[in-house]
């Protein structure tokens, strides 16, 4: 754990940017320390992922990091706080309404969502996802196909602008609009009285959009693997992009943000 009062944020989205499936390690170890040194410094270490809160952590074990978060934000909204005794707290007032709002609006969406229905049925290879209450996801068969789809959602969305959808690659889960990797980044700050100014946020892919803005931190970083619209976003607002893929490009950021050499006399 961090200092109990932190004056920065570091808040990195996991798959992609923390780690990469494909690296040997996943994660590296200097990535690892660095995150520590910082924390030791008043650092405050926030995972900002589509997956839930146990599969965050299983990722975590899997890839050796003993270290844990002080924040885990949960499936891009849903705000968990590491304890003195190894639990999770949930941030229960934001939770609750962040699932109460996207529950309710699906509810009263449902002439919308089945016109969704049939655009995908009728005309795209796309398999739609049902879970829970209000869980409604799809499951595209290409980037291509995925990205067809989110315009002829666009379109619809003008009927109703609270309905939102967080994407990755292939995959798109229904949420609500105001609740986001960005707004509940934005509420982390709030809980620790810190603002944009004295934040760090990083990732690679469409779901991460909404946190790489100046509204939410003014540190951006992406790795070399991210996709180009996070790319030109990040650099649009004078964020940094690495040279080398997700830990690695991680290293780089809090290198550049944190390590500068001191200027020249």
């Amino acid at each position: 754990m961090s200092v109990s009062a932190p004056h920065f944020i570091l808040c990195f989205d996991f798959d992609g940017t923390l780690i990469h499936e494909r690296a040997k390690p996943g994660i590296h170890p200097r990535l690892l320390d660095m995150i520590e040194e910082l924390r030791r410094k008043g650092a405050a270490w926030v995972v900002n992922t589509g997956r839930t809160l146990s599969q965050t952590l299983e990722g975590l074990a899997q890839h050796g990091v003993r270290s844990i978060p002080d924040f885990i934000i949960a499936q891009e909204c849903y705000i968990h706080r590491a304890e003195a005794d190894g639990l999770w707290s949930e941030h229960e007032s934001w939770n609750l309404a962040a699932r109460t709002a996207h529950v309710d609006l699906m509810a009263g969406q449902r002439p919308l969502l089945d016109d969704i229905r049939r655009m995908l049925a009728t005309q795209t290879r796309a398999k739609l996802i049902e879970g829970g209450p209000g869980d409604l996801g799809i499951i595209a068969s290409s980037r291509d196909e995925m990205s067809e789809i989110c315009d002829a959602i666009e379109q619809r969305r003008l009927q109703c602008p609270d309905l939102a959808y967080h994407r990755n690659s292939v995959y798109l889960r229904f949420s609500h609009a105001h609740y986001s990797k960005g707004s509940a980044l934005r509420e982390v700050q709030r809980l620790l009285r810190l603002s944009p100014a004295r934040c760090l946020a990083a990732g690679d892919n469409y779901n991460d959009l909404s946190m790489l803005n100046a509204q939410c931190a003014a540190m951006l970083a992406a790795p070399s693997n991210a996709l180009p619209q996070v790319k030109q976003q990040v650099l649009s607002h004078g964020g940094y992009v690495a040279s080398a893929e997700a830990s690695l490009g991680m290293i780089e950021a809090l290198r550049h943000f944190f390590y500068k050499p001191p200027a020249a006399a």
